[in-house]
Parts: C-alpha cells; sequence; structure tokens
C-alpha cells in the first residue's frame, strides 16, 4: 500500500546519511526507520539500499525513487498552497487580456513570480469576447479587458487608465488633421474606437468620421502595427502599453497633442466570487508601477 510517510522517511535518511540521526529527526526509533525502508522497498519491490554495516549506497533504484519523493513532496506542497486563496505569496494566478496589455503586464508577472516562489503565472493573450466566454467556462480566474461584454454571470470593475498615444513616423513633419489625412491610418481591432475618440478631443472643430481617413492597412496582431507606422505607412492610435515595449520605438514617435484620452481597463470576473488576495497585491504593485512610469 502507498504511504507517503514512508517516503518522507526514506528521503531523510537519504539526506542526512544515517539510520539514527533521522530517527532523531522523525522522533522515531531506529528500528522505526529501518521497518519504513523494508516496507517501501516491499511495495515498489525493489531494492533501494546496498548496506556496508552501518552506511550504506543507493541502489539505481533508490537513486530514482529519492528523485521520484523530491518531485512528489514539491507538488503536494505547490498544491497545498493553490488551495489557499488567501494566501498572498502562493498559489495559481490564471489571467486572460488582449496583447496591448499583455505586452507588458506578463512580463511583470514573470519578475513577480521570480520574487515570490510560491506563486505560478498562466496568462493567456485573447480578445475581450473570448475572453468573456472562458471566464465563464472557468479557464481563467481574472480577465482584463478594453471593452465590457455583457454577461448575467460576470462583474466588470474599471481598474486603470492608460494614455492613448497618436504615433506617427519619426521623421512625419505634419502636425494638423490635414496632415494626418495625407498620411492614412493603420487599423487594429481597437483602432478605430481610439482613433475616433483621440481624434474628436484634439481636433473637435476639424474631425468627423475615420471614413475620409485613406485605410493604409490592418492587422489583427495590435503589437505589430507599429512595423507598418515605421515604414511610413500610416499612423495609429494605440495605448502607451504598446508604444512602450514596441522594438520600433525608434522609427516612430508619439504626436503632441493637447489634450490626453485613456483606454479603459476593466477588471472582469465571474459573478459572487471574490478575488483572491494574491491578485489584488499582484494587480495594484503593477498599477503602481504605471503610476511612477507617466510621472
Amino acid at each position: 500500500m502507498f504511504n507517503a510517510q514512508y517516503f518522507r522517511t526514506f528521503i531523510t535518511l537519504v539526506e542526512t546519511g544515517s539510520f539514527t540521526e533521522t530517527a532523531g529527526r522523525l522522533n522515531m526509533t531506529q528500528p522505526g526507520v529501518s521497518q519504513h525502508i523494508r516496507k517501501l522497498e516491499r511495495y515498489l519491490q525493489k531494492s533501494l539500499l546496498t548496506r556496508h554495516g552501518r552506511r550504506f549506497t543507493l541502489t539505481e533504484s533508490g537513486r530514482r525513487a529519492y528523485d521520484y519523493a523530491l518531485r512528489l513532496f514539491a507538488e503536494h506542497e505547490q498544491f497545498r498552497h493553490s488551495l489557499d486563496d488567501d494566501s498572498l505569496d502562493s498559489g495559481e494566478c490564471r489571467i486572460a487580456s488582449p496583447s496591448s496589455i499583455g505586452l507588458m503586464l506578463y512580463p511583470f508577472m514573470l519578475g513577480y513570480q521570480q520574487m515570490h516562489a510560491g506563486i505560478t503565472v498562466s496568462y493567456h493573450f485573447a480578445s475581450n469576447n473570448e475572453i468573456a466566454k472562458d471566464l465563464v467556462a472557468g479557464r481563467y480566474d481574472l480577465g482584463i479587458v478594453t471593452e465590457t461584454v455583457k454577461h448575467p454571470k460576470l462583474n466588470y470593475q474599471l481598474w486603470h487608465q492608460e494614455p492613448l498615444c497618436l504615433v506617427v513616423p519619426a521623421d512625419f513633419v505634419g502636425t494638423g488633421l490635414s496632415d494626418l489625412l495625407g498620411l492614412g491610418m493603420i487599423h487594429h481591432p481597437n483602432g478605430i474606437n481610439n482613433a475616433s475618440g483621440l481624434l474628436k478631443a484634439n481636433f473637435p472643430d476639424e474631425f468627423r468620421s475615420l471614413d475620409h481617413f485613406p485605410r493604409q492597412g490592418f492587422t489583427n496582431e495590435v503589437s505589430l502595427v507599429l512595423d507598418a507606422v515605421a515604414r511610413g505607412l500610416g499612423f495609429c492610435v494605440v495605448s502607451r502599453l504598446i508604444l512602450e515595449t514596441s522594438p520600433w520605438q525608434r522609427q516612430v514617435r508619439a504626436l503632441a497633442l493637447s489634450r490626453p484620452v485613456y483606454e479603459h481597463l476593466y477588471l472582469a470576473m465571474p459573478s459572487e466570487v471574490e478575488m483572491p488576495r494574491r491578485y489584488t497585491r499582484l494587480l495594484e504593485e503593477f498599477r503602481e508601477q504605471r503610476s511612477l512610469a507617466s510621472q
């Protein structure tokens, strides 16, 4: 019969190299330690030790059993901590977001995991609609979205506002709406909403609709849209998160505007579910980092 205590005794024996010391650590008798090892060998049907008087060496089966036992107890501890939703420093963080958010949040979470060994990160990139469906299905604990999708089993909470940037090629010399019309626009999934709000706020007397702007291209991967802008093919409107993580930062620039406009980020969770504390602290530290970056 499988008995975890036999494996625990075996681990301690291998680490101490002594039946006497193992008995002392585990508050057992030395014959009790020997009995655990014999029962483990009987269960595995393999000899684990080669005895040399009071000393011993591990057989090949013993070495494999020791490696297995270490993994067994490590996985047990990870599982035990994952059941504690109230722990700040342990458990799995299952989060989904569009790539416009994840490009910076995912690297931050990996750094967070390095600082908190009990935390594991499972991050998914998906659209707002896909995130809503998967949250209801229980695939994630938390979604961070740019638009709310109405569903009776989901709750949304405004979490953070990220500035929008009107990004043009680095050598673009225009400043007005007519110059942007001549350049044309590169579209992405949130591009129309982002651009409409930003242009309306900063060119209220001139801007009417994006229908008048030449459509110079589209990509559904927002992290790549600045490649097209860097090549001089058009302008785009993206969150500051995208600009700050882009490999084309030197080939583009954000056009100076008088009125800031923000992309709203919402936390999405299944209804009647309280957010575990590990998420609360992680998200708060990320938001603090973003606030410092904007100063």
